[in-house]
Order: structure tokens, then sequence, then C-alpha cells
């Protein structure tokens, strides 16, 4: 029999492939390393440090089941601009061009950037998740939480990447970075994550509670305190799947053109 290169047999293979060489060249990448783990690694350890026992007396728990998943989510965020800078380089040196013409299987780049994105975010989250363990932390759910506590930065991440990726090939590499990083900002210090949600002012609640990222740390909060966590799991996956509903056709359309050296 046969096999061609848009056949099922090679489309794994092939995947896991380029996979690791996006992986390896994230891990061999200093400030790759940098944005996705150093900064939302020390901003955790500075957040316990400065804020961790004042807000653990107003939350009435402690500050790192908000502080824990919020670093994990802005690891996951702010790889995903490391990554979309990575794929303008490549587009710009003609490397994807190069691999449009070999006998590759089509659906693989895209499966590649989800795969890697899934493989980094897991990465970090357990990274920041350990070092949180470190400084107090400790889980309350069950192993079933657990998993679940995991999956939401991975779902979450997922769709932020598809974004970032559609977006990459909007505003280019410049704008892309200054225009995701003031909304990785923005989002850090408006959520419950920061600091509890009462204590914004009573007019800003209701849009720091329901956005995007809010609902995801709500989730992981709720998880990681062993609480009824349905609602806010619902609420980050309807975020999840609208963002990434909305990003995919562009995302694709853009890794296509992006097959054409500029």
């Amino acid at each position: 029999m046969t096999t061609t290169e848009n056949s099922a047999a090679v489309f794994v293979p092939q995947t896991l492939i380029q996979s690791q060489r996006m992986l390896l060249h994230l891990f061999r990448n200093p400030m790759s390393l940098v944005q996705s783990i150093v900064y939302p690694a020390s901003m955790l350890v500075i957040l316990d440090i400065v804020l961790g026992r004042q807000v653990s007396a107003f939350a009435g728990h402690d500050s790192l089941h908000g502080t824990v998943p919020m670093t994990a989510l802005l690891s996951a965020m702010l790889g995903a601009v490391a990554g979309a800078v990575t794929l303008g380089r490549e587009w710009d040196a003609g490397i994807l061009a190069r691999f449009w013409v070999l006998p590759i299987h089509r659906a693989s780049g895209l499966a590649t950037r989800v795969t890697s994105e899934g493989v980094r975010i897991l990465s970090t989250t357990m990274l920041i998740t350990g070092l949180g363990l470190l400084l107090g932390f400790r889980f309350s759910g069950s192993l079933f939480s657990a998993l679940a506590f995991v999956a939401v930065p991975l779902m979450f991440g997922i769709a932020f990447a598809t974004a970032v990726i559609a977006a990459s090939f909007t505003l280019g590499k410049t704008l892309l970075v200054e225009s995701v990083s003031l909304l990785c900002s923005l989002a850090m210090f408006f959520n419950p994550g920061f600091v509890p949600l009462a204590a914004y002012p009573t007019w800003l609640q209701p849009l720091v509670e329901n956005q995007p990222m809010s609902c995801a740390i709500e989730a992981m909060t709720a998880l990681s305190l062993g609480e009824p966590a349905g609602a806010s799991l619902l609420k980050a996956a309807a975020w999840s799947s609208i963002i990434f509903a909305v990003a995919v056709v562009p995302a694709l359309r853009g890794l296509r053109r992006a097959t054409v050296p500029r």
C-alpha cells in the first residue's frame, strides 16, 4: 500500500517530529524562557512576599490559591506571544515556505503548533504549581480536581495562543508584542487572583469578574480549595470556546499565507 503525504499514517509521526523541533527551539531561546517562565515565576514570588499576608487576611484563605492560578495563566499567555514572534521570524526567513513544498501532511502544521503549545503550557503550569508548593500552596481538592486544575490553563492557553497567531498575521511582530503585553498587564491587575473581587470598586466588579482570565482563575481557585467549581468551569470553557472559534479560521488563513515568502 502506498503512503501519500496526506494519509493518516504519516500525520501523527510528522506532527510529533515538528513539535519536537518547536519545543527544542523554545527551550533553547533565552528570551522565550524569560517570558514564559522566569517573569511569571518572579511575579508569583514577589506577590507572595509583598501582598501575600494582607490578601490572605482579606480573602480568608491563602493568597496563593489566587496567585498560583493567575501566574500559571499569565505564563500560558506570555508564552503564546513568544511563539507568535518565532512564527513571524520563520515566515520572514522562508522556513514555512520550505516546509510547504516538502511532502508533509498539510494538517500537521496547525497540529504541530497546538501540540507544542499544549506541551509548553502543561510544563509551565507544573513548574508554577511546583513553585507555589514551595511557597506554601496546598491543594485541598480531589484527584479529579487536580486534573481539572491543570486542564483549565491548557484549555484557555490554547485558545489564547490561537488568537495570538491570528493577530500576528495582521499586526506584525512589534505591534503584536506591544498590544498583547498591554492586554496581559491589564488582565493581570484586574482579576480575582491579584486581589479578591470585593477589593475592587462596586461598579468595576462585574467587568473584573467576567473577563476571560478571571473566569479561569476562579475555576482554578475553587478546584484548589476543594469547593464547587461548576459555574466557573462552564464560564471558562465558554470563553475559551468563543476565543478559539473566532480565531481559528484567521489563524489557518494566516498560516496558509505564510507559506509564501515575503
